[in-house]
């Protein structure tokens, strides 16, 4: 059957997860493998209509009206070049959840047509009888007709201990066959599966970056001020002649655009995602990492996440003569040592960690673990002839079939209570049925998660515990690992609910953690999601910060903007501080652009007011871009140190400082301009070259004045910061020494600059600190 595009974008629309699209690809053919993003034209058109680049293109189409042709084109290459590195840096994360999703393939065996086949289990229908096997993959919701089976279904549920299976019971699609052979019927396939319905969430979520919402907050200021001191100055003086009011307001419009602020963005993250790739933490999207810093709450899944998803036998419990090395090896005579079952596999390893043997050849019949009787059985032969049935099982089903013993019950039931799974062993002998002992078990905690939720408590981010596990289980752990808070007294979470400072949720399903993270984020809470399974994938697509394990699956890989590569929990504090340090780089340049702009935007309007005319002229503007707002872009690979606390666009708050720092530098801007004009009386031309430079040379000096939000010093400049500097100042002073495109400046006018900017910088740098803790500082 040909399939095409129409087609595959149905399969996606249809609900399909990414796990059964990325096997129906992989059939139909490698032209079909592509990620199922736009056509490269759109993808990199898109980018244009962001709210900076509108503000070039307007100003694009005002320079080639006024016959600015070179002017237009070098403002068209900025434009471009804004679009293309963000479709650039885009393009590698969605490439890498390609091949993260490119990686399942999940097949059926169906009868039809009389005959067993292999097929897809993506183009199964309800009614097909399929047969299911150990180690093999559910492929869709089904009902046992024949057989049992013990399935793992961890991943779907969070539940950490394996549901046994039997006729007449249902299965559900994505679940992991651990033990057992059955034939089965096909109920549901697709988005009407339990699978299928979760993956829906994924589809539904949607959470807007806190760093759109700064960039247009900024913009909006930005246009609003420079707007509005645009008309203050046309309605102050009505003498302007009527051919300067285009090119000025080209000018203005040149000056309030923080042309390379989305760019920027974008640069910072990737430069941090390349540093984290090498820790262990893979980004799939860049905003992720921006919103790290900003996180202050994470949801954590248990099973997989903060435990190792295998059982472990920590505690042997023996009664009467018996000695625990007896009660473990009894346990693990009536286990499979070579299945998949966990609870054996966790009795047998342990068993032959302490070198507890035992001869099989004597194992004359095995009964494996039958979930009517809740009981395995094993019956030996020792040495001596006799013959002896060992039982291993619930503990009530064990007591009930020997002598019951009170004190194995109790004991039992105390292990039970703090969240562990307890099964009995019994020895039949000579007809004589006894209790011999307990062995305890528990999924354990990964070595390192303590240790996460302590990193993460010092830096200010609250840790919650969010599992489909029984409740027992999840506050155990809980307090293991050192989560505080306690049980929030439902399982179902609606996103009218409050919870709170609740810190364990307990027996919740996808659609649960979904809407938790969406209650906290309703709160005012930026919220991190870190899981491992397919029942975590829509809350990980919700939040803000969604992290999936080495070990999850694809399907949360995929919807996850944070993929740890290395074993542990030790990237999620890596992408934290990174993240911090990366916000605090943009915040320096957005506060940058914010005093750059005002300034130049105020002083061109005291500049009209003085000499009307216009100081800066569209090429002089356009210039300004090109060596300010780009090389600035180099504050992205700065040396900073991140914050002890989560951290919050405070767009208001950078609008003010922006504003009392634009005045100081306003101040400093407006007295050399006096004194070009008034002391040196410079011509026209001249004044628009010392305008050039003193706005170049002061933008540097604002730049490392501020670049810290404490005392600068702590932390030298990046490398790169200070070749761009250094470029930047020399582009300024050659163009004004020789006259390039400008008036020439005397070596006098140049020194009274530098030593302006010179006093400016150690000013600023005296007052910044009382105005970020006012302002700025959360």
């Amino acid at each position: 059957m040909p399939i095409d595009a129409d087609n595959r974008q149905n399969w996606l629309q249809d609900g399909l997860s990414s796990l059964e699209a990325a096997h129906l690809l992989e059939i139909h053919g490698p032209n079909l493998t592509a990620d199922f993003s736009q056509p490269l034209f759109s993808r990199i058109f898109s980018k244009l209509w962001s709210p900076v680049p509108w503000m070039l293109e307007l100003a694009v189409i005002l320079e080639f009206f006024l016959e600015r042709y070179l002017e237009g084109f070098i403002i068209l290459v900025l434009l471009l070049f804004n679009a293309i590195l963000g479709f650039f840096e885009e393009t590698q994360a969605q490439k890498t959840l390609a091949a993260l999703q490119s990686k399942l393939a999940v097949n059926a065996s169906v009868f039809r047509d009389h005959s067993w086949s292999i097929v897809s289990a993506s183009i199964l229908v309800p009614g097909d009888i399929v047969r299911i096997t150990m180690g093999s993959v559910v492929p869709a919701d089904i009902v046992l007709l024949e057989g049992q089976l013990l399935l793992d279904v961890s991943l779907l549920t969070g539940e950490s201990v394996p549901k046994e299976v039997g006729t007449g019971e249902s299965g559900y699609s994505g679940s992991l066959v651990r033990r057992g052979e059955a034939l089965a019927k096909v109920m549901s396939t697709g988005v009407h599966t339990r699978f299928g319905k979760t993956i829906q969430l994924v589809k539904t979520a949607y959470v807007e970056s806190t760093e759109q919402k700064a960039i247009l907050q900024v913009v909006r200021n930005l246009t609003f001020v420079n707007g509005a001191i645009f008309f203050f100055v046309m309605g102050a003086d009505h003498s302007i002649p009527v051919t300067e009011v285009l090119p000025l307001l080209l000018t203005i419009l040149l000056a309030s655009i923080p042309v390379a602020l989305p760019a920027t963005f974008t640069l910072a993250a990737s430069f941090g995602a390349r540093l984290l790739a090498g820790k262990g933490a893979l980004l799939t999207r860049l905003s992720s990492l921006e919103e790290a810093a900003t996180m202050d709450i994470l949801c954590a899944d248990k099973t997989g996440t903060l435990t190792k998803n295998e059982l472990k036998l920590i505690a042997v419990v023996p009664f009467g003569k018996a000695s625990g090395d007896d009660v473990l090896k009894m346990a693990a005579m009536a286990s499979n040592d070579g299945g998949q079952d966990p609870v054996d596999l966790a009795i047998c390893n342990e068993a032959a960690r302490l070198n507890i043997h035992m001869d099989r050849s004597r194992l004359t019949q095995f009964v494996p673990f039958d979930p009517q009787t809740k009981t395995a059985k094993a019956i030996w032969t020792d040495e001596s002839g006799e013959v002896i049935s060992i039982e291993k099982g619930a503990v009530r089903a064990i007591l009930n079939e020997c002598a019951f013993s009170e004190d194995a019950l109790i004991k039992a039931e105390k292990w039970q209570s703090e969240g562990f799974r307890v099964l009995a062993v019994s020895m039949e002998k000579l007809g004589l049925s006894s209790v011999e002992g307990l062995v305890v078990l528990t999924d354990p905690a990964r070595d390192d998660s303590s240790k996460l939720i302590q990193e993460l408590s010092l830096l200010g981010i609250r840790t919650v515990l969010v599992t489909g596990d029984a409740p027992k289980t999840a506050l155990h752990l809980a307090r293991e690992v050192g989560i505080s808070g306690e049980l929030y007294p439902r399982q179902t979470i609606s996103e009218n609910d409050s919870p709170g400072s609740y810190g364990v949720f307990a027996g919740v399903l996808p659609e649960d953690k979904f809407n938790l993270v969406k209650v906290f984020q309703k709160a005012g809470h930026i919220v991190g999601m870190c899981g491992d399974g397919a029942n975590d994938a829509p809350a990980l697509s919700q939040s803000q910060m969604g992290i999936s394990v080495l070990t999850a699956t694809d399907v949360a890989k995929s919807a996850a903007g944070i993929v740890l590569t290395r074993p542990g929990l030790e990237g999620i504090v890596e992408t934290v501080l990174e993240g911090r340090r990366i916000f605090q780089r943009i915040q320096t340049y957005t506060l940058n652009s914010i005093v750059k702009k005002v300034v130049t935007v105020l002083f061109l309007a005291i500049g009209l007011l003085v000499t009307h005319h216009a100081v800066l002229t569209p090429l002089l503007m356009v210039i300004i871009l090109l060596t300010g707002d780009f090389l600035t872009m180099s504050l992205s690979t700065d040396n900073v140190e991140g914050s002890k606390r989560p951290n919050v666009w405070n767009v208001q708050g950078l609008t003010i400082t922006g504003g009392i720092l634009s005045f100081i530098f306003l101040t400093f801007s407006t007295t050399i301009l006096f004194l070009g004009v008034k002391a040196f009386h410079l011509s026209l031309g001249s004044i628009r070259s010392l305008a050039f430079l003193t706005l170049v040379i002061g933008n540097q000096a604002t730049i490392y004045a501020i670049r810290e939000r404490g005392p600068s010093g702590n932390s030298l400049p990046g490398r790169w910061l200070i070749l761009s500097s250094v470029v930047d100042v020399l582009i300024a002073l050659v163009l004004a020494h020789f006259g390039v495109l400008m008036k020439p400046l005397s070596n006098q006018i140049v020194f009274v600059v530098f030593l302006g900017a010179f006093l400016y910088m150690i000013i600023l740098y005296r007052l910044k600190i009382v105005i970020f803790n006012r302002f700025l500082m959360q």
